[in-house]
Parts: structure tokens; sequence; C-alpha cells
């Protein structure tokens, strides 16, 4: 099997980047049942791997050498070593779980196993991150996230950092192409992850390996640069590293002094973050103290700016305010002046032992994993360990936290899984999602039409849990819902809130629909009776204060809404008529005030008239009249949806009317019967409210229709006034109620 991708074909750098770690005294303290457990490591996976080549043309079991080999470098103790070989071997047994636990222990082959899937995730993934125009970002963020589900155990974090590495260095030494995928990976993957761990030598070259690849012709430019006055700097830096470790020493100040390495990425970083030149690049030349302990550090300090001019606004304290990943040092930038002239700038590093053992391998250097007695290679931590445990894990929810832009709440250890579809996309779901979640994830309708799924390749029941790193694939009907089991708990079908949510309102919408053609069938036959089928849906529900049809007939499907206010509405009462000078008056309050105003016809003496109770005019609406069969001259609004109609079926029966004048005083003036339609957010008092500004304005409210219909309140108010010109100014007051949304006359 091939696995890593390789490199661009780009000339070493003059400088070699390539790090040969010096082993930890803890790496180098070799107990005999680790040796020999490197050593059956090594022997049981050589006839597996020793004839296999990886992607990038190493040879598979030299790969692992050098894994193990930097794995020991970065601190990691023998068992880790061990593992490298055996990561490797997964891949040819059938068994892999099963066979290591039985050589090597259950701890070995959870972290073979889990390893080699991660292996196989992140080059899935990457080669779908390669054939997408939109969205790599977001992918190479999933696969960050990915690497962290997987790192609950960080024996994983270290094998995969170390096997990049190692790809990186044999892509570079045999100067093969690297995908950009790979590289750019590298660089936004893993060099951030060595970064919060704080292991700077793996940081660096990851990062530099990774640059060369993506940028040959900017690499190659600073590496000349570095290389063109290298026998020059070198010589510069080490006659101060001499100067500076000597007159140290005659101040009683025991101190190692180095030449600090040249980290191109860092360089470039720098020139392009404060657009400098090279030449600006204080860093390029750097000295590294390591001096006995913290007080140490600061007199080294003070003798430096007495001896050096520094630099004051390049000078750091990351000893009293530490970086976030645990690093600590002084950082200062000074300048040599002989004779009065000054000299170019050169960094100086300052720091203990403990805190350049730190800088170097980071809290790798912590990871020992040293066994705690007996109980083997189990993750078990001795007692003395437990607070480098749990800076390990600081780091690595830090890290995240660096991934999701410093959002808390989405920790490391959180209850999440990462899986894929069968394109390579990475899904995220809640521990114990299953494949229904999963559906529901990737779209709502393919959650909807979800009637099997095959996991890795194998068909499972719907409320089979996933596991990370699974590819998840979906069998769907073409058209169809969800079933109502997968709501019930118990049979675990989802666990996600969302895709719950989605079910939940797929049968609410099922149900609304159901009541929506139940409502609309009951008004249908209804105006089949009345014969009034031409009338349009729309306009009956705005006349009975709906907004559409559908909301119409959701009300009446759910017996919220009598069909007898829609009967009254197209069959209004017609009131006996009673002669009055040939007039018929609207009587509101009784016999009492009949003669008190009217309507006349315009020609004609003697017609009985009466006002339409489909529109109710009142003063000074414009009228029209139409002649019925009957019941003399109805009298409408001129702008009148039901006078319209029959206008145009029966144009010779319309007549003219207006408003007869007024008899008697204002006192005794006649009053017409309206309505008013209010449309508001339902609350407590609110019919009161409304109802004390009609009695304020002196309008007598002799009828109330309301209904609420979820969360608003529709209400009709029959009122009578004396003329529908002042209504305007009462219903803008009504208007003005808290909550109310219109207030209009129907």
């Amino acid at each position: 099997m091939k696995r890593e991708q390789s490199n661009l074909h780009v000339p070493m750098p003059p400088e070699s980047l390539v790090v040969d770690y010096p082993l930890s005294a803890a790496t180098a303290e070799r107990t005999p049942v680790m040796a020999d457990m490197l050593a059956r490591a090594r022997a049981f996976a050589e006839p597996l791997i020793a004839d296999e080549t990886l992607d990038t043309g190493e040879n598979t079991l030299a790969h692992a050498d050098a894994v193990a080999a930097i794995v020991a470098a970065m601190g990691g103790s023998e068992a880790m070593q061990a593992a490298s070989y055996l990561v490797y071997s997964c891949q040819h047994l059938n068994r892999p779980q099963e066979v290591i636990a039985k050589v090597f222990g259950d701890n070995f082959a959870a972290l073979a196993v889990e390893t080699t899937k991660l292996v196989h995730v992140q080059k899935q993934a990457r080669s779908a991150t390669a054939q997408l125009t939109e969205g790599a970002g977001t992918q190479t963020e999933n696969v960050r996230k990915m690497l962290l589900a997987f790192s609950r155990d960080l024996r994983v974090v270290m094998l995969r950092l170390a096997s990049r590495l190692q790809t990186l260095r044999h892509a570079a030494a045999s100067r093969r192409p690297l995908p950009e995928n790979v590289a750019r990976e590298s660089l936004q993957v893993f060099a951030p992850l060595a970064n919060r761990l704080g292991i700077w030598q793996v940081k660096w070259e990851i990062e530099d390996l990774s640059f060369r690849f993506l940028e040959p012709e900017t690499y190659k430019l600073i590496a000349r640069l570095l290389d063109e006055k290298r026998i020059e700097r070198e010589g510069y830096v080490e006659q101060l590293r001499l100067k500076l470790e000597r007159q140290l020493a005659a101040v009683g100040i025991k101190a190692t002094v180095q030449g600090r390495p040249k980290n191109i990425f860092s360089i470039v970083k720098k020139m392009r973050g404060k657009s400098l030149d090279f030449a600006q690049v204080f860093d390029i030349m750097a000295l590294r103290v390591v001096v006995a302990d913290v007080k140490d550090c600061y007199s080294t300090l003070a003798w430096v700016h007495t001896h050096f001019q520094p630099i004051d606004e390049e000078f750091d304290d990351y000893i009293a305010r530490p970086k976030p990943n645990g690093y600590q040092s002084l950082h200062t930038v000074v300048r040599e002046v002989v004779d009065g002239h000054v000299g170019k700038p050169i960094e100086i590093q300052i720091r203990t032992e403990e805190m350049h053992d730190h800088a170097e391998h980071g809290v790798a250097a912590h990871w020992a994993y040293k066994e705690a007695g007996h109980k083997g290679y189990a993750g078990v931590w001795a007692s003395g360990e437990y607070d480098a445990k749990i800076a390990v894990l600081r780091q690595l929810l830090a890290w995240e936290r660096d991934l999701s832009g410093g959002q808390r709440g989405q920790g490391l250890f959180d209850d999440r899984i990462y899986v894929l579809t069968p394109d390579a996309a990475i899904v995220e779901l809640p521990q114990g999602a299953t494949a229904v979640d999963f559906a529901y994830t990737v779209h709502t309708s393919l959650g909807h039409r979800c009637r099997g799924a095959r996991v890795d390749g194998a068909m499972v029941p719907l409320n089979t849990p996933l596991q990370n790193g699974q590819t998840v694939e979906i069998i769907a009907a073409k058209e169809g819902g969800p079933s109502r089991d997968w709501l019930n708990a118990e049979l675990g079908y989802l666990a996600s809130h969302r895709a719950r949510a989605k079910v939940r309102a797929w049968f609410n919408a099922q149900i609304t629909h159901e009541t929506v053609a139940r409502g609309r069938e009951a008004v249908e036959k209804l105006l089949q009776r009345e014969g009034k089928t031409a009338l349009k849906l729309d306009d009956l529900a705005s006349q009975l204060g709906f907004k559409s049809a559908d909301d119409l007939f959701e009300v009446v499907g759910k017996d919220e809404f009598s069909l007898r206010n829609i009967e009254m509405l197209l069959r209004p009462p017609e009131p006996a008529p009673g002669p009055d000078d040939g007039v018929v008056i609207r009587k509101s309050r009784g016999s009492e005030q009949a003669g008190r105003g009217g309507v006349l016809v315009v020609g004609v003496s003697s017609l009985m008239t009466q006002l339409a109770k489909c529109c109710k005019p009142a003063p000074p609406d414009a009228i029209r009249g139409f002649v019925t069969k009957g019941h003399g001259v109805s009298v409408h609004r001129a702008d009148c949806s039901n006078f319209r109609s029959m206008a145009s079926q029966n144009a010779e029966r319309v007549i003219d009317v207006e408003w007869g004048p007024q008899k008697g005083g204002a006192d005794v003036a006649s009053v017409y019967a309206v309505d008013v339609a209010v449309e508001a957010a339902d609350r407590q008092g609110l019919l009161r409210d409304i109802s004390d500004i009609f009695a304020r304005e002196k309008m007598n409210v002799i009828g109330v229709l309301t209904r609420s219909v979820k969360g608003t309140a529709w209400m009709t108010f029959t009122i009578e006034i004396a003329d529908a010109a002042r209504l305007k100014s009462v219903l803008a007051i009504v208007a003005a109620v808290t909550g109310v949304r219109s207030a209009r006359r129907r």
C-alpha cells in the first residue's frame, strides 16, 4: 500500500535544515523490557513492510525506522518507537487489532489501528480537497478537527508529527515532487500543532520544508541571501559567541552560548508581516545563552544591555509573560559598538536549561510516556507526571481554540466524531450519532429519504452508532419521509438535536398540510352550495381578516373558525324595509331612530332602499345602488367587490344613489354600523384596551368577533358611526395600541 505523496523538485538549501536531534537523557536510558519491545516490534513488522514502498518512493521499513528515531529525539519512549513499526503493519493483517493485541497488548493495538485509520482518512480528505475549487479552506479546518478527534490518545499526535516530518525530509533529500495539498496540509495543520506543543525543532523544520515546496523561488532566494555571506556571518557570530561566553564567566555567570539555527519560513513571514527588506530582519544573526537559573537570566540580560546597544522596541520578556504554549525566554536585539562604529543587529535569547529543553521539545519533553511500573504501556501516568499531562492537554485545547477563532465551548474532549462522505468530505457529528444523523447533516432532503446505510462498505442498521474516520454512504428513496420510530429515543436512531428537530418539523408540516386540505375542501363545498365559486379565495380570506387563503383553511380545518361566518358574509340577512317618503333608513338603535337620515334614489321616488351588509356604507362614502329582486335597492360602497361582481353581470340593474339630508340637529344624527378589522400580537388586556378607545371616542361597539392563531389576534369590531370620515382618525389611535399591527375598516 502507498501512503504519503511526494515533493516539488527544489535543490537542497545551502544550509541544511534537516536537524539530527540529540537523544535526551530520558530516551537514552533503555530498560531491557523496552529495548526488547522495540526489537520485537521491528522484527514483527520487517517481513510485512520490508519490500513495500510509499507514494514518496521511500521504503516503508526505512520510513518506520526514521519515524522511530524522530519520536525518540522528541522525547518519546521505547514503547512509542515500537508503535512506529506496528502502524505500518496494520494494513497487512486481516484482523490487526486482534493480532497486535495478542502479541503486544491492547494499548499497542489501539494505537496502531487508530493511527492507521487517521492516515487513511487524511489521505482521503486531501484527495477530496484537491478536487475542490471552493470550500478547500473549510476542508482544511475539518482535517484539523479530525486530527484533534483522533488525538484523544496523545501518542497519535507524536506519531503523526514524526511521520509527516520524515515524509518531508525524504522528499527534500530525494528531490522528488510533492503535491501541493500535502505541503499545504503540513504547513497549515502539522506545523501549528508542533508550535502549540512547543516542539520548535519539529515546527521549524516542517515549516521550512513545506515552504520550499509551496514557494520554491522565494525559498531559494532567501536561502541564497543567507548563503551569500554565510562564512562572514558565521565568523562574526562565532567571535561574539566566544566573547559573550568568556566575559559572562568572568563575572561569575556560567553560561553555554551557541548560534541559533536560521528558520527561512519565519524570516519570510517577518519580512512580509512588517514589510521589511532582508537586511532589516534582526534575527538572521542570533545567539542563544543557556544559564543555570532565572536569576542568571536577568543578570545576563543586564550585562548584555550594558556592553551592547539595545534596540528597545525589540525586547520581549517571555519569562515574566510566557507564550500560550509555555515557552519562556528573554529576547533582545542589540548592536555591538566598537570604536564608535555600530555593528549589525543581532538577536540574543537567554533562558535556563529547563526552558531550553521545553523550547526544543515542548510538551513532548513531558511526553516520555513513562510507564507506571507493572501497569506497562497503558497510558497511565506516574503520579509525578500528572502536572505534565495536564500541561499537554491544555496545549492541545489551546491549539483547538486557535483553530476555532478563540471560541470556547467546542472543546477537544467534547463528544464529537468526524466521519467521511463517499467523496471524502469530512462531516462533524455528536458522539453516538448514526447514519440518520449523518444524512440530515449532509442535507435535510437526504435525511427524510434515508432508507439504509453502508459504513466502510458494509450494510448496517440505521441506529448503529458511528465511529471516528468511518466512511458513510446513504441509501435513499426517490421520495418519502422519515419514520416516527426515529423520534423514539429508546430506539437510538438520532443523537443530534438538529436532526430530531428536522424530523419533527416534517411531521408537523404533514399535519398542517392535511389540516389545510381539509379546510379548503369544506370552504369550497360551501361556495358551491352558495353559488359563489367565481369568488377568489384570497379575496374571501381577506374579507374575513386572514392574510391568505391557506390561513383561513387551516383554522377551518382545525374547527377554530365556523363556516357560519362565511355564510353570513355571503348571505347577509336583509332587514324588512319600512316606508319613509320612499327611503328605507338603516336603523341601528331601534325604530325611534327612523327618519333621521337616509339614502335618496336619484330620479326615482318611493323606492325601498337598504344598506348592504357586505360593505356597510356610511356617510360620506361614495355609494352605488343595485336593484334587487323583491327587496328594493341595495346600497353598496362604490369600491365594494360584491357590487363590482354583480354590476359586471347585470349592469342594467345598477342605479345612482346619494346620501339624503339629516333630519333634525346633530344630536339626533343617524348612525351606521361598520366593521373594523384589527390584527395584533395576542396579549392579555388587548380587547379591553381597544374597546376603551372606541368608548372614549363615543363610538358604540355593537359586536365583536375575535380569534387567536399562532400568537396573532384577529378581531372584527362592529361599531356605530355617524360619519365615516371621522373613523380614519380613530383607527390611527387604535393602530398605536401596544401590539397592534394594523387597524382598518373592512
